[in-house]
């Protein structure tokens, strides 16, 4: 075996090199959030070969928490929620279904060998993959697999999503796009992101916030989006990009060949238990649909269980109502990084004392 690089900075720059040539590669293949998944598979491969850093640090991964926080809190425009405020109650039971369904899925899935209950039920939550390997590790849970399992899940759903909406609902898929918004300067994303990154990982220390890395400029970046301060800017992408790959090399770091061989041994149950989850969601799209008046088409996008920028794209290709649908899907997003953190907490008590 060709000896390691012996120098920290070394094996940063191997692992810097080889993520971004796989970001670029898988880009190019339209999946979703490239970063994180290649520098998952960059981290875990050069761990596993010895060569990775040893660990990425704290005060790293917080910086990249902070910056995923904030990419969610500004997609929840006021006129998305507007669109489902008449019909809040469904809109809210059906969400809240689609997490139970999702939850109930990872809690089987911690059923098996090497799984415990509190990392089955992250691996499995629907929406907002990217914010639940962030915070995994803080949770007390197995980031490894909650990564690979939560990317499955985003790209059997997105792999399917065209699929069903062309075969079952009879998606088009020629509408026109939507004129874009006004596109803010990068700077000004950037400093919307410190700001919101400064103000909420504090406040949210403070206030003893689970997985206050996320949560804190997650909720300020909310804040500001609704009240119209942020005036419609985002973080700028390469910095997204980056937060994306640190999150990846966080889980990636840490693989084994034991760790290896463990979630190898969990795809079929997983790849099942994903199937089953979007099968159940969709017949609660299908009820959404009947509560609200949407169409079946959009009551299908609005609880899809993840790939939320898959879901936009779809969406605005069939000509439906997008605002009600991303809408419904930020609501979700929202409510789950709200109350998963709390489970999980809980879910971990319980396995502590069981022990």
């Amino acid at each position: 075996m060709t000896a390691a690089p012996a120098h920290p900075v070394g094996r940063w720059v191997l692992l810097l090199v080889l993520t971004a040539a796989g970001t670029a590669g898988l880009d190019a293949l339209a999946v979703p959030s490239p970063a994180l998944f290649a520098g998952l598979i960059a981290a875990a491969a050069l761990a596993l070969l010895g060569r990775a850093p040893s660990r990425v640090s704290r005060r790293l991964s917080l910086s990249a928490q902070a910056v995923v926080g904030v990419v969610i809190g500004v997609l929840a425009q006021a006129e998305t929620l507007i669109a489902v405020a008449h019909d809040w109650l469904p809109v809210l039971l059906v969400g809240c279904g689609t997490l139970a369904l999702s939850m109930a899925a990872g809690l089987l899935l911690g059923r098996r060998p090497g799984v415990s209950p509190l990392t089955g039920l992250l691996a499995l939550t629907a929406g907002g993959a990217s914010g639940l390997v962030a915070v995994t590790r803080e949770l007390g849970g197995d980031e490894r697999i909650v990564a690979v399992i939560q990317y499955l899940r985003v790209v059997l759903v997105t792999v399917s999503m065209p699929v069903v909406a062309a075969t079952i609902y009879g998606a088009a898929g020629d509408a026109a796009a939507p004129a874009p918004g006004v596109v803010q300067p990068w700077y000004l994303g950037l400093l919307l992101t410190v700001v919101c990154a400064a103000v909420g990982v504090p406040l949210a220390r403070v206030l003893r916030i689970p997985a206050g890395g996320l949560l804190g400029p997650m909720t300020v970046a909310l804040a500001l989006t609704l009240t119209g301060v942020a005036h419609g800017a985002v973080p700028p992408g390469a910095l997204v990009e980056l937060a994306y790959a640190v999150i990846g090399w966080q889980a990636g770091v840490r693989f084994t060949r034991e760790s290896l061989r463990v979630v190898g041994g969990l795809l079929p149950t997983a790849v099942a238990l994903i199937a089953a989850v979007v099968v159940l969601c969709a017949a609660l799209g299908a009820l959404l649909a009947t509560l609200t008046g949407a169409t079946p088409l959009e009551g299908y996008l609005a609880t899809t269980p993840g790939g939320i920028y898959a879901v936009l794209a779809t969406a605005i290709s069939s000509g439906v109502d997008v605002a009600f649908v991303v809408a419904v899907q930020v609501l979700r997003v929202i409510v789950m990084l709200l109350v998963a953190p709390a489970i999980a907490r809980w879910v971990a008590g319980r396995q502590r004392g069981g022990t």
